[in-house]
């Protein structure tokens, strides 16, 4: 799936040849002897241009042992790609619409821009991905997963639509992602999961998040969420998610 192809950006291996950055890109590659991958990573990071930065990006799509080799590796082009600062924003989300990884993209953006910008950046991306099957969903559940630990005021309404995905991971990270955001407006969405919901561990974190958070079940669906509370979870007489032998302190 090539997701997001219309948010992809930067100078193209067409584009940068001719650049100062051109002569390096074949060092960059994984069959090249670890002194001349090193020497061209030096090269590119001392320069601190957009083109230097989207040849060191080609170092994260490989690994070599031993391991200590490949991290040294990519934290140099890690640091290399960000001496370009702004200019290297296009070329990472270039990069990233095509990763199979988001990890080290990801990264690099918080990096490079501002927390509210980055958490934009990661719905950007995540636009471009549907809840449909997909063989290959890793950077769509990683998205999911870094944007649990945020609060932005879109990701509500950007996230939800994750409930329904056929990945059992991407609805689980929707959901925590949902409940971070503190908003009790999600409570209908989470409840109307929960009652079609067949992951045992997406209806446990659906039940425990409303219950710590004591967002009450809308009346309509009470009767419904009672019978698909999991085992361990009721839902009180004012409509709010406890566990089970508890009762309201409300």
């Amino acid at each position: 799936m090539g997701f997001f192809d219309r948010f992809r950006g930067g100078a193209t291996a067409e584009k940068r040849k001719g650049t100062p950055a051109a002569k390096w890109a074949d060092r960059m590659e994984r069959r090249i002897q670890n002194y001349d991958r090193q020497e061209a990573i030096e090269a590119l990071a001392a320069m601190g241009t957009a083109d230097a930065a989207e040849v060191l990006l080609k170092r994260f799509t490989f690994h070599i042992d031993p391991s200590i080799t490949d991290q040294e590796e990519k934290d140099s082009a890690f640091r290399g790609i960000l001496r370009a600062g702004a200019q290297a924003v296009e070329p990472v989300r270039a990069f990233a619409a095509k990763a199979e990884s988001l990890a080290w993209p990801m990264k690099l953006m918080k990096d490079l821009v501002g927390e509210t910008e980055y958490v934009e950046e990661l719905l950007l991306w995540l636009s471009g991905w549907d809840t449909e099957y997909a063989k290959f969903v890793d950077p769509k559940v990683q998205l999911l997963a870094d944007l649990e630990h945020r609060q932005h005021p879109r990701i509500a309404a950007e996230v939800e639509r994750f409930l329904e995905d056929v990945n059992e991971p991407a609805r689980f990270h929707a959901v925590a992602t949902l409940l971070a955001q503190g908003d009790v407006a999600a409570a209908p969405a989470l409840v109307n999961l929960l009652l079609s919901e067949e992951s045992v561990r997406v209806r446990a974190k659906i039940a425990e998040g409303l219950a710590v958070r004591g967002w009450p079940v809308p009346p309509e669906q009470r009767d419904a969420a009672r019978k698909a509370m999991p085992a361990s979870f009721a839902l009180d007489a004012a409509g709010c998610v406890v566990k089970s032998g508890q009762g309201s302190s409300r």
